[in-house]
């Protein structure tokens, strides 16, 4: 099958361009009623009492930080290995960030490790990556031992699960983002979900520069509110999300069954999904000879195709991150990991093109 296969596509139809006009039609389009009724219907869908809409993905962990008590003086447990947004809210508040290291295999953060790191800290920062969910049950067993808070970081994993529940449900506080490149996008824009009422109502308060109950301005806060228009996207997005999924998942195991034999041979490493969890492939981390990797994505993009190599650096390699610190699987993982496309529009012909073209570059 000839095309050219780009490395990430929203999946923007003319629903959502009614949803769009529609509100901007009426009007009101900053933060107000379609806002409200996202929340609510996306509170319903994780399984959580609050969901409250922000800005970003990054706002959301900002807030959830901070409507924590998480700050200056507080030690916050990371992983090295996520987009820097997963890191950049925790110096943001203040707090300090004590790396360790991930599970070779999920590539999320290593609850033996957590185990390992946890006295002295304050709050643990899980990130279901690429849309499988971190080992969440340890970790809240850990965390309710040692006195951590739990902020979820599902902004990869919209409709992830563990034996049924949906990530950013498990946790003290969960955190989404809806950027276009996630499993279901608003453009820009977040979500905070709990259970806890007083966090809910601090991180409506932060939100919108501090407001309080009579309209005054009681803390210092921020401008961190979702438009109409984004929250009209999400509606629909939203009762999308678990088709989209499933082709994300379908398109996942095409590739799976395609490169079995490579991974038989220790060629490659395709990625597992824990049993009884969901993984929804917001990205398809595929493991290759460090050696190969940039003759791979080089060739594969010369073919049309829009692989990606991963993470190329661990966070606390980062000029802002500043911490000399080193983890063995997380650096591993940035030499050898490429992200193959497996966003909904994808085909079985296009996925099949694309393990061809890595197994006549690896065989």
């Amino acid at each position: 099958m000839n095309g050219r296969i780009p490395a990430g596509k929203p999946i923007i139809g003319e629903d959502e361009e009614k949803a769009v006009l529609d509100v901007l039609r009426s009007g009101q389009l900053a933060s107000g009623p379609m806002v409200k009724k996202f929340e609510e219907e996306f509170a319903e869908y994780i399984g959580v009492e609050h969901a409250v809409a922000v800005s970003s993905g990054t706002a959301a962990i900002h807030l959830s930080l901070l409507s924590a008590g998480i700050g200056k003086g507080d030690k916050v447990i990371v992983t090295p290995y996520s987009f820097v947004a997963s890191v950049s809210p925790v110096l943001a508040v203040g707090a300090e960030t004590v790396f360790v290291d991930i599970d070779p295999e999920t590539y999320c953060i290593s609850s033996e490790n957590i185990r390992a790191a946890a006295d002295g800290c304050d709050a643990v920062l899980p990130v279901h990556l690429y849309g499988h969910p971190a080992d969440m049950d340890e970790i809240v067993k850990i965390s309710e031992e040692e006195g951590l808070t739990v902020v979820e970081d599902a902004c990869q994993a919209h409709g992830a699960s563990m034996d049924g529940r949906k990530v950013g449900s498990i946790g003290d506080i969960g955190c989404f983002s809806f950027y276009a490149t996630k499993n279901m996008t608003t453009g820009e824009g977040g979500m905070v979900t709990t259970d806890d009422e007083e966090m809910a109502a601090k991180v409506r308060s932060l939100r919108a520069h501090g407001v309080g109950v009579r309209g005054e301005y009681d803390v210092l806060g921020y401008n961190y509110l979702m438009t109409d228009v984004e929250a009209a996207i999400g509606l629909v997005q939203l009762d999308k999300l678990d088709d989209m999924n499933e082709c994300r998942r379908t398109n996942a195991a095409i590739l799976n069954d395609e490169l079995s034999s490579l991974d038989d041979q220790g060629l490659v490493q395709i990625p597992i999904e824990v049993q009884g969890y969901k993984h929804v492939y917001n990205q398809y981390p595929l493991r290759v000879p460090p050696d190969k990797r940039t003759r791979i994505v080089g060739s594969m993009r010369k073919a049309g195709i829009g692989l990606r190599k991963g993470y190329q650096k661990p966070i606390y390699k980062q000029k802002f991150a500043g911490s000399d610190v080193r983890c063995q699987e997380a650096e591993k993982a940035c030499e050898e990991v490429v992200w193959v496309p497996v966003y909904p529009t994808l085909e079985p012909a296009h996925m099949r093109r694309m393990a061809w073209g890595l197994k006549k570059l690896l065989e």
